[in-house]
């Protein structure tokens, strides 16, 4: 039998690039989708070999599905968003497992369906399995170099990120001259930034995007992409600090071109 991959795909461009990247660095291996009703594009089908459409919610109907695909590892690619994870209409299985979390956020549901996963034999990967090369290495990465205050403000935003990160309440702030205008939450990344740029009035405004102390980046990977860069640009955010070798940057080509139009600097910090 050949190697078959389960790919539990949620929302965005992530799932196609992996399954992009997964045809160049493994080819023969086959690839099938777990895609959510609502997330999931429906161009993926077209690009996988076989795709099965579930609501959130529904282990047990996925984990059968795996079974009789031969799937022996998988992989979680692709946001969920953070209202349906906690709008689930549960099967029986995925009751089992919220019954057994103490605490229900996205980390405590991820780490409960790997464990599951697991049950049934099926190795959950890193989610940057294949992508190595999108996770850029310390220093400037595209569109401007960063100044000595864009800079000070990174290591400053860094700090603070990485703080807010260990109480799980975001990875990504906003910050400018040593003050910080926004921290992410469960809004998300995007309506971070525009809180951000409009209390910073779109000067000299950062965003810094880091991983959690101890990240599994089996489930949870923090990523950069073209949606990004457009709320930067929109909400006048001048820089974008990332965490060298621990953040994705998606549609790459797209980022660099976006990055000289708008005049945007992306510096990955060590």
């Amino acid at each position: 039998m050949p190697r078959t991959i389960g790919i539990i795909a949620g929302n965005g461009v992530y799932p196609e690039t992996f399954i992009a990247a997964a045809r160049q660095h493994a080819p023969g291996t086959r690839l099938v989708v777990a895609a959510f009703d609502n997330e999931t594009k429906p161009e993926l089908g077209g690009l996988a070999d076989a795709i099965e459409w579930l609501r959130v919610g529904q282990l047990g109907k996925l984990l059968k599905y795996f079974r009789k695909e031969g799937v022996r590892e998988a992989v979680m690619v692709g946001q969920i968003a953070p209202k349906n994870l906690f709008d689930l209409r549960p099967d029986l299985r995925t009751l089992m497992l919220l019954a057994r979390l103490k605490e229900r956020n996205a980390e405590t549901l991820f780490g409960g369906i790997a464990e599951e996963l697991a049950k049934d034999g099926i190795t959950l990967l890193p989610a940057t399995t294949f992508l190595e090369d999108l996770l850029p290495g310390p220093g400037h990465v595209c569109g401007p170099p960063f100044s000595k205050r864009q800079l000070a403000d990174a290591a400053f935003g860094f700090r603070i990120a990485k703080a807010t990160s260990a109480l799980d309440i975001g990875q990504t702030v906003v910050v400018r001259h040593g003050t910080v205008l926004a921290v992410e939450a469960f809004e998300g990344t995007n309506a971070c930034i525009r809180r951000g740029g409009e209390l910073g009035h779109g000067k000299d405004v950062l965003l810094v995007k880091v991983s959690k102390p101890k990240q599994d980046f089996r489930f949870d990977v923090p990523v950069i992409g073209q949606h990004t860069l457009d709320a930067c640009a929109a909400a006048g955010v001048c820089g974008i600090a990332i965490e060298a070798g621990k953040t994705l940057m998606l549609e790459k080509a797209a980022i660099v071109r976006l990055c000289e139009t708008h005049k945007i600097g992306v510096h990955a910090v060590a």
